[in-house]
């Protein structure tokens, strides 16, 4: 079945709905430019009380990384997902490197899907030794690596999801909604998907009703295709 994750999660309540709903994992985003960010407290408070088989992932972009493995072992976090990496823009293939300091620790690496669409550019993973769970494709980019709340063109990144897909995990956000993610999922066939803004009623704030929604969705298709 597809992997989903409901992300942006500031209160016990949602996270609570979202594994009533029958999410996989939850996310919890520590960067600070994001009206969704929660202090370390908060993330404990929230952890504590989800059952273990629910995927816990910290979420980090910018100055938030060099405190990922601190954050993310304070919390005992199943996943870390990080973006972005440095990237070589002088080649025609970008080498990522999970940091050494990630090893043993469950890794997603999150990229804006221009990079490779409209610099059309491939993506090389050098795995050290961390457990790479897959490579999240979103549409943010600059100063806003994600939770744009935009969709990207999906047919447009047929190929490159479809080559990325043979050898990694390829998870999708950016813009999903219960309206949408069937479409997506036709399309692109993606490994997991991940939502923030579609199932919210204001920033940080989940839709109990949108989040049911998205998630029956999700399987629904799971059902048509299975």
């Amino acid at each position: 079945m597809t992997w989903v994750k409901i992300c942006g999660m500031t209160n016990l309540e949602d996270a609570l709905v979202a594994v009533d709903a029958g999410a996989d994992a939850v996310g919890f985003v520590f960067y600070e430019k994001s009206s969704r960010c929660v202090t370390v407290e908060r993330a404990r408070e929230i952890v504590e009380k989800l059952p273990e088989n629910v995927e816990k992932v910290g979420v980090f972009a910018g100055e938030s990384i060099g405190r990922a493995v601190d954050i993310g072992s304070q919390l005992e976090l199943d996943a870390l997902q990080v973006y972005p990496l440095s990237v070589d823009r002088t080649r025609e293939t970008t080498e990522e490197r999970v940091p050494s300091s990630f090893r043993k620790r469950k890794v997603y690496l999150a990229f804006p899907i221009s990079r490779f669409i409209k610099e059309a550019t491939t993506v090389e993973i050098k795995d050290q030794d961390a457990i790479l769970g897959g490579i999240l494709l979103d549409s943010g980019g600059g100063k806003r690596p994600g939770g744009t709340g935009i969709a990207f063109d999906w047919n447009e990144a047929v190929p490159f999801v479809s080559n990325l897909s043979r050898t990694q995990n390829v998870v999708i956000a950016g813009g999903l909604t219960s309206q949408n993610v069937g479409e997506a999922m036709n399309i692109l066939w993606p490994w997991g998907v991940d939502v923030v803004s579609g199932v919210e009623a204001s920033p940080g704030k989940k839709d109990p009703h949108k989040v049911r929604a998205f998630v029956r969705a999700v399987r629904e298709m799971d059902r048509r295709v299975g």
